[in-house]
């Protein structure tokens, strides 16, 4: 385990069920995310699934009922792995990566980050027996209507999203507000020296010192980026600003 803390108590806590234990951290050991683990401020902990078994060859997988191909993720292992970390009063949320996941937001990344932590499952091979989604409080997210290997790689961007979020992560909590998907929009071109580029130069008005007309070109420009590469994005924006319109 990397960090520390109890249920409760301490920095945001973090438990993976994996296969794979030796890949953690990992990426979340680098950069923003590693900085912060070193200081305290989340702790991961990795436990590994194959513990749990009960069997001399440490088997966590069998044949699917009904037949077809793959393995599936046997349900008395799992389950025991789960609430072995996941116990009775732990408040962290129970969160199994799977691609028919309810599909992981800034909004849902923002209600992790409130919780004392999260305990992720990482899946593998065909999927997990469904006995266990039933009878555990599980939360299926999707990082992406796409398929991977196994939970694993998941798990890193789901944790590298709540991660950065936690206060005093980003050295500059403001930036937090202006970037991709806070208020409904992608976030505004950047620039930076030299002021040309291959021909390409800086938009004038970045360089006006015009704080107001700069704040109305990078918001006029979230919302023609939005309205033109995600639609459903802009729907939701349109809709959250005509009920303000009526409030007011």
């Amino acid at each position: 385990m990397t960090g520390a803390g109890k249920h409760g108590a301490g920095p945001w806590r973090a438990s993976l069920l994996t296969l794979f234990p030796e890949v953690f951290p990992g990426p979340l050991g680098l950069s923003l995310a590693g900085g912060a683990l070193k200081a305290g401020l989340w702790a991961l902990e990795t436990v590994d699934i194959r513990r749990f078994a009960r069997d001399k060859y440490r088997a966590v997988d069998d044949s699917p009922a009904g037949g077809g191909p793959g393995m599936v993720m046997r349900a008395d292992v799992l389950g025991r792995a789960i609430d072995d970390v996941h116990g009775v009063g732990d408040p962290r949320p129970l969160v199994c990566l799977s691609p028919r996941g309810e599909r992981l937001t800034q909004d849902l990344v923002r209600q992790f980050a409130a919780a004392p932590g999260v305990v992720v499952v990482c899946g593998r091979f065909e999927g997990i027996d469904e006995r266990v989604l039933q009878a555990r409080p599980v939360r299926e997210v999707s990082v992406g209507d796409y398929v991977l290997s196994g939970g694993d790689v998941a798990a890193f961007c789901l944790l590298d999203a709540i991660v950065r979020i936690l206060p005093g992560v980003v050295g500059a909590p403001e930036s937090l507000l202006e970037e991709s998907f806070e208020e409904d929009l992608l976030e505004y071109p950047h620039y930076t020296r030299p002021q040309i580029w291959e021909g390409r130069e800086i938009p004038a008005v970045l360089n006006s010192g015009h704080h107001a007309n700069i704040k109305a070109w990078r918001q006029d420009k979230a919302e023609k980026i939005t309205r033109k590469r995600r639609p459903d994005l802009w729907a939701s924006y349109q809709a959250t600003r005509n009920t303000v319109r009526k409030k007011d």
